[in-house]
């Protein structure tokens, strides 16, 4: 009974602190966020209040109104949006394709070849390599030049080929003896029953193309180019080189402040892929299991 109950408290005991630390660290995780979130609803008086900020005092929807206003938040969301609707879709679709031959045990030289796509995520040309190409081939300056470099990525191509390796090969056989050839097997069964791996790809993709703003930042020249999250930083770069000119990408007003305003623009550029995220997960964790345990 003594041991039972030693055993009990030390169990008991670990429970806590570990529900603690993961109390801990989710709210180190989620008050930044909340911050960001308070603030952007803060009236102006209240902006510079030193303290933790659990709730929004003054409450308005200012900054927001400020922040759409503008035509370049805009024209940002629309580039975002062409940029990782065509990027998850094409990537989606190289990937599969390729997935799907590698998958194949009779493809020539199976091995050789993944050993090639493996060689490329430990070693690449380089960013100005990369940019004469890009130069070379015309897309300096156009929205395409943001999607076509990332549509064979070597992580997920393993990773469907994976995945897809899983399946019985008496489920091609089958349909291959009904009459279909390889590219209707692909699209008819072998895709529509890859949707735990496609979600995956899918996530991996969309919330890469949301994010990135660095090759944007590279590729693109005029504002009517900028993606989201090259506006938010433009913002933010503007203040520190020039503070008296925040407001040469959203107009500042007396009725915000130039805190609020930035507050208001970071959430309204994440927004979308945190609500987009909880939908995906369980395909998410389900797609990562079986793409990085089978074949």
């Amino acid at each position: 009974m003594k041991a039972r109950s030693r055993r009990s408290f030390a169990a008991t005991a670990f429970d806590i602190g570990n529900y603690s630390l993961i109390v801990l660290l989710s709210l180190a995780f989620v008050y930044p966020f909340w911050y960001l979130l308070m603030l952007s609803f803060t009236a102006p008086e209240f902006v510079d209040k030193l303290g933790l900020r659990l709730w929004a005092e003054g409450f308005n929807l200012l900054s927001y109104r400020q922040v759409f206003r503008s035509d370049i938040i805009f024209t940002a969301f629309y580039n975002t949006f062409f940029r990782t609707f065509f990027g998850v879709a094409l990537t989606v679709l190289v990937t599969m394709c390729a997935a799907y031959s590698l998958s194949r045990r009779d493809l020539p030289y199976r091995n050789a070849i993944t050993l090639f796509f493996l060689f490329t995520m430990f070693f690449g040309g380089g960013l100005i390599p990369t940019y004469l190409m890009m130069r070379n081939y015309g897309l300096i300056g156009s929205l395409w030049v943001l999607v076509l470099p990332t549509l064979a990525n070597a992580w997920y191509i393993i990773l469907a080929r994976n995945f897809l390796m899983s399946f019985p090969k008496e489920l091609e056989e089958s349909a291959l003896m009904d009459g279909a050839n390889p590219i209707q097997v692909a699209f008819r069964i072998i895709f529509p029953l890859s949707m735990p791996i496609v979600a995956v790809i899918a996530l991996w993709s969309g919330v890469h193309h949301w994010n990135a703003w660095f090759d944007a930042m590279i590729y693109m020249r005029e504002k009517d180019s900028f993606v989201l999250q090259l506006l938010v930083q433009k913002i933010f770069l503007q203040e520190r080189i020039d503070p008296s000119n925040t407001g040469e990408f959203i107009q500042v007003t007396g009725e915000v402040t130039g805190q609020s305003v930035k507050a208001a623009t970071i959430i309204v550029a994440i927004a979308p892929i945190l609500v987009l995220y909880p939908f995906l997960q369980k395909y998410f964790v389900k797609g990562v299991m079986i793409g990085s345990l089978k074949g």
